[in-house]
């Protein structure tokens, strides 16, 4: 017999009290709003010629306007009453638009024994509401020409919809239902929590690198929620509840602690019109006291070997640092990533033009730091021998490379190299309008500001190769490092 959700729902929408009759009053509704705006700045006495004309000029005026706006200049911010902070940027070049909502819990705040509780929470929030049932979610939205989805990670969980922009309601007041009104069958809960396991022995169990670098990251972050995976570990995946995941909603999932974004081809005052009238009703709840997940400072260098059945061996080291939450200085967060890119920024970067092209000690080999996290992170290397070399060869030629960029400074041209990549990146990424919600939502979800990420590009310019070997110097050494061998088993 399914045990649901015995919380009595929260009833604040009109139109999902049938599924049939779900879409045409939303996109009514919808339409609605735009009509009654245009009709309200109309003139009464004007002829309709006039009126098309008139109105055909004011379209090809706020067309140029938007082609010549920046993306900054094109995003509006508002918060509910609530709490919810609901983020829009308009992007008129197709009629399609991409709705996504945040909420500020991931791994990373998981207690030990129920790891693994939000990615299952995100499985089971497409397992129905009291107005929508079990997997009705999925079909209504592909049977109005949509894609969504999910994801976990350390600091956030997200579901998204790609839909025409018409259809923004429909995708809106779902989200707003199972915000409040999720459920969870036992009976279901049980068949996902085998797709959930089913899931890491794919990924991970089954990979040998996974494995290794699951590992590595146990070893590497000692004292914050990193150290355990994502995905949760298989022991408590095993013994895991309907009822931790339930309690796991309850507390994190509400208005106070989320972040609604939109991108796509629609007004700001209409999407803010719709938040209101669909989240505006639901009420914010007292949330948990966190920190930024902090590590211990390091006593000595940290080894690890795993041995597995694999092709070849793997290197990874990791050096704790940190990140734009937890540093003193938020100069050092950018001097890290151009430290990253002087290595591995490319074809012409140091790591690809002299360990893999001129000296061939590795078959790849890479680094990287990201920095935007909720505390502290890593500067990360990696590396696979090439033939006739060691996993020993490759982590002496990677630290090489790391001492020189303590004693000499970096050359103009590579940090010019690293800073057109960047910004050409970030031109690339306007192309989506996926990729601009994910941005936005990321910087919000780690208790930054989306706008930041406007001062990006800028930020790495400012950073000169005497800030690269300072931060070079002060944390890529060995009280801050990990290293983490995976070894193939002797057949």
């Amino acid at each position: 017999m399914k045990q649901r959700n015995t919380r009595k729902p929260h009833k604040p929408f009109t139109t999902l009290t049938l599924l049939k009759a779900t879409v045409l009053p939303l996109l009514l509704g919808f339409s609605t709003i735009q009509s009654q705006s245009a009709v309200a700045t109309e003139p009464q006495a004007t002829p309709t010629s006039a009126l098309l004309k008139s109105n055909s000029q004011q379209e090809l005026a706020q067309d140029t306007q938007q082609k010549s706006a920046s993306p900054s200049d094109r995003t509006f911010t508002h918060t509910l009453k609530n709490g919810l902070k609901v983020i829009v940027r308009e992007d008129h070049r197709a009629p399609v638009m991409v709705s996504q909502i945040w909420y500020r819990v991931g791994s990373s705040y998981e207690p030990v024994g129920i790891t693994g509780v939000s990615h299952v929470l995100e499985h089971m929030m497409f397992k129905g509401t009291h107005n929508v049932p079990t997997d009705e979610f999925s079909k209504l939205i592909s049977s109005y020409g949509g894609s969504e989805n999910a994801f976990t990670s350390y600091d956030f969980t997200g579901y998204y919809q790609m839909m025409n922009a018409n259809n923004l309601p429909l995708s809106m007041e779902l989200e707003a239902d199972r915000m409040v009104n999720a459920i969870f069958p036992e009976d279901e809960f049980l068949k996902e929590i085998e797709v959930v396991k089913e899931e890491r022995r794919l990924r991970t169990d089954d990979n040998p690198n996974s494995r290794t670098y699951e590992r590595f990251l146990a070893a590497a972050y000692i004292s914050s929620g990193y150290h355990t995976p994502i995905i949760g570990w298989m022991h408590d995946l095993d013994k895991l509840t309907y009822k931790d995941a339930l309690d796991w909603y309850h507390t994190w999932y509400a208005p106070n602690n989320a972040t609604l974004i939109v991108v796509g081809d629609v007004k700001h005052s209409d999407v803010f019109s719709l938040a209101e009238r669909y989240f505006g009703p639901l009420e914010a709840k007292p949330l948990p006291k966190v920190e930024p997940p902090l590590e211990v400072a390091g006593l000595g260098e940290r080894r690890i070997e795993v041995e597995l059945t694999a092709r070849v061996p793997a290197l990874y080291i990791g050096y704790n640092v940190p990140g734009i939450n937890t540093v003193t200085e938020e100069w050092e967060v950018y001097a890290l990533r151009m430290l990253a890119g002087v290595l591995d920024g490319g074809y012409s970067a140091r790591i690809e033009t002299e360990l893999i092209r001129k000296q061939q000690i590795t078959a790849s080999a890479g680094a990287s730091y990201g920095g935007f996290s909720r505390g502290d992170t890593l500067f990360f290397l990696s590396g696979v021998p090439n033939q006739n070399h060691t996993v020993e060869d490759v982590e002496a030629a990677l630290m090489d490379q790391i001492s020189r960029l303590k004693t000499e400074l970096a050359k103009p041209e590579e940090l010019a190299r690293v800073q057109a990549q960047v910004i050409s990146g970030i031109i690339y990424q306007q192309d989506s309008i996926s990729s601009q919600a994910n941005q936005i939502g990321r910087m919000e979800s780690i208790g930054r500001s989306w706008q930041e990420m406007d001062k990006f590009a800028e930020n790495l310019k400012a950073i000169t190769p005497e800030q690269i070997r300072q931060v070079a110097e002060k944390y890529l050494v060995k009280n801050r490092k990990t290293v983490a061998i995976l070894t193939p088993k002797a057949q």
